[in-house]
């Protein structure tokens, strides 16, 4: 398996959760297709998930890599 480069870690933990979502969008934003950002947040994202299905449809790759209890972290790939 390839080990994936991520162009941006973010560490959502100590982020206001208003802050949260928007950071996580600008910083996918800014990728470019086959670029990666790892999430680590403190409880499942679930509803980040749903937002990016509404937001970006089949323009980006979930992929849970540690599903806590007290750690979730998730790769996004931007697709195209």
């Amino acid at each position: 398996m390839n080990q994936q480069t991520f162009r941006a870690n973010i560490d959502v933990r100590s982020i206001r959760p208003q802050e949260r979502h928007p950071l996580i969008f600008r910083t996918f934003y800014e990728l470019e297709p086959g670029e990666a950002l790892l999430l680590t947040n403190d409880h499942d994202p679930k509803p980040l998930y749903y937002q990016f299905q509404q937001e970006q449809g089949e323009n980006f790759n979930w992929q849970y890599l540690e599903e806590g209890p007290e750690i979730w972290q998730v790769q996004i790939s931007k697709l195209r």
